[in-house]
């Protein structure tokens, strides 16, 4: 890979995302309910599911699923269930914290397994195995996509949590952050959009 390659790939890296979509508008949603410290496995998750997705589409599992749309269809459906299901908690959410209430934010494990029914990822997956990767080298060029999204993956997602542990004082106030947490569902709702084209 090319240097002008590799830096080209860096940049399609950080829009993808730093961008608005599914894990962005959940993680500014947990900074401001849960605040950046308990929102860390959460960051964490996304980076290693999402680099675990990159690496099963690098392996072949997007031919597959060009292959047989009916997977794909399926798991369209079941990402766009489970990301309504998520929208509807982030908008039914009440009071930062809710300890009490039982709310809490992601698991690692729930962040890493979301980016498998993550319509965004999924495109981000593809997009950057198709267009970054030599067919001459696919191995190592598979691995240098996967590196470069490690690289800028967790610091993007991060400014996100970051930027909802900043307007946690701003949303004290249990009316704004109810509305917050309304607007934060149906933007995350929003997200399915495109899969619905």
């Amino acid at each position: 890979m090319s240097a002008d390659t590799f830096a080209a790939l860096l940049v399609y890296a950080f829009v993808t995302s730093i961008t608005p979509g599914p894990n962005n508008f959940m993680l500014l949603a947990s900074g401001v309910n849960f605040g950046f410290s308990r929102t860390i496995p959460h960051m964490f998750g996304i980076a290693a599911g999402f680099a675990s997705l990159l690496i099963g589409v690098g392996a072949g599992l997007g031919a597959v699923l060009i292959a047989f749309p009916a997977m794909h269809t399926a798991l369209k459906i079941a990402g766009g269930a489970y990301l309504l299901y998520l929208a509807y908690r982030v908008a039914m959410s009440r009071s930062l914290g809710e300890a009490a209430a039982g709310a809490r934010p992601m698991r690692f494990i729930e962040a890493a397994a979301f980016q498998w029914v993550n319509p965004k990822a999924w495109v981000m997956a593809l997009t950057a195995m198709a267009v970054y990767t030599d067919p001459d080298q696919p191995f190592l060029s598979a691995a240098i996509v996967v590196v470069a999204f490690a690289a800028v993956n967790l610091p993007s997602v991060s400014s996100w949590a970051g930027f909802g542990m900043a307007l946690r004082g701003f949303l004290s106030d249990a009316a704004r952050l109810k509305w917050f947490n309304i607007a934060m569902g149906l933007l995350l709702a929003v997200t399915l959009w495109p899969m619905l084209k």
